[in-house]
């Protein structure tokens, strides 16, 4: 059972919530092959209904004392750039794709993810562009360890020398 985890951390990002929960993105998710999704909604207004079928799971909740559980199930984490999500992902070499909070001011969380980028430890891309419609518009070929990237700006050479098991999904 493939899992895709979303968090805010302590803070709300309703355009990232909104984004990932809306139906054209649980369908994008499902076609995946993912049968679950988690989302950690933070102080957020948008709260997702959470609901169950036989194929598919969305759980939806604003606070854990911890997320640890939560990682280590997921596949696949999707992150606003706060510091502590992205290091507490990283550390549990989980594939991570931040998505930045334009709407912030001195916006912090935009510097960490082009530094961690540029180390090579995730990829990151804004709300603004719905990032789960290009994901599916664009075709993203995805093998065993490499993924085949956004608007051809990155591509699998750069990835060679990569371990496998750095498995990113990117959205762009």
């Amino acid at each position: 059972m493939k899992c895709l985890f979303v968090t805010v951390g302590t803070t709300s990002f309703d355009d990232l919530i909104a984004c990932v929960s809306a139906q054209d993105s649980l369908q994008i998710i499902k076609s995946l092959g993912y049968s679950r999704l988690v989302l950690q909604i933070g102080r957020g207004t948008v709260v997702p209904e959470p609901f169950s079928t036989e194929s598919f799971t969305l759980d939806v909740y604003r606070y854990k004392d911890s997320l640890k559980e939560d990682l280590q199930k997921a596949d696949l984490v999707i992150s606003h750039a706060g510091a502590g999500s992205c290091l507490e992902t990283l550390e549990k070499g989980k594939p991570l794709v931040v998505v930045i909070n334009e709407k912030l001011m001195n916006n912090h969380q935009l510097e960490l993810a082009k530094q961690l980028h540029k180390e090579g430890h995730l990829f990151y891309c804004t709300c603004s562009e719905k990032p789960l419609e290009h994901f599916k518009q664009r075709n993203y070929f995805m093998h065993a360890s490499w993924a085949v990237t956004v608007n051809g700006l990155i591509n699998t050479e750069m990835f060679s020398s990569w371990p496998a098991r750095k498995i990113f999904y990117i959205f762009g």
